[in-house]
């Protein structure tokens, strides 16, 4: 009988340890190996994980990195990526759901991790609004303005007329550094106040401004600039 490949013992200890230990026991690149087995029946995934790893960064860049990127790594090919962008899109549906299910303000860290899920690794600027209705819960969550690099633009009339389209009482904002620095510039801080400004004949209220970039999440009512 043909030796069997050194890849299926690694496999079903891999698979055992999952099991047994809980997901939480394996290291970024084992985590890829489980989905990547499941994808790639007859080849050894592991040096197909790492090279993920090494090319991205980490697992939410490759989640978000375009299926372009992902099939330029040896193993991946359109299926593969094709997969990958369905658990990217599983993780960013399951994220609205939640936030979508509670306050938005009374459940911040799923909130938090919602926009840093959504925004994080977008290549251009992104403003989006998140309205609320008079129990903070979600009405919607829409992109008001696509941008370059380093600029989105963001109109304070279009986002009071669809702030009363909604009939919403309270708003979030919310947008990217594509450089990764999530420090607010001064034209984040000026647009924030003009957009308070504007509102507050309405009586409706903008909890905050948070920024997101692969260094984190800031808010602006945090970092007392609102």
């Amino acid at each position: 009988m043909p030796e069997e490949p050194h890849w299926k013992g690694h496999r079903e200890r891999l698979r055992s340890k999952l099991l047994t230990r809980g997901a939480t026991a394996l290291n970024n690149y084992e985590v890829l190996e489980v989905l990547l087995m499941a994808f790639i029946p007859r080849r050894d995934v592991k040096p197909i994980a790492k090279a993920l790893e090494t090319r991205f960064g980490s697992l939410s860049a490759i989640l978000a990195a375009p299926t372009s990127d992902l099939i330029k790594v040896d193993g991946v090919g359109e299926t593969v990526a094709a997969y990958l962008k369905a658990i990217a899109e599983l993780n960013a549906r399951a994220s609205r759901e939640t936030i979508r299910k509670k306050p938005a303000i009374s459940s911040w860290s799923a909130l938090i991790d919602y926009v840093r899920t959504e925004l994080q690794h977008e290549k251009r600027e992104q403003f989006r609004i998140l309205f609320l209705d008079r129990k903070n819960q979600l009405i919607a969550d829409e992109i008001m303005g696509h941008g370059t690099v380093d600029h989105a633009p963001v109109y304070t009339r279009e986002v009071a007329r669809r702030a009363l389209e909604l009939h919403a009482s309270a708003l979030i904002l919310v947008h990217n550094h594509p450089s990764g620095d999530p420090t607010p510039s001064r034209a984040d801080i000026d647009i924030t106040r003009e957009i308070i400004d504007a509102l507050d004949p309405f009586d409706i209220t903008v909890h905050d401004h948070l920024i997101a970039g692969t260094g984190g999440v800031t808010s602006l009512k945090s970092a007392g600039l609102i």
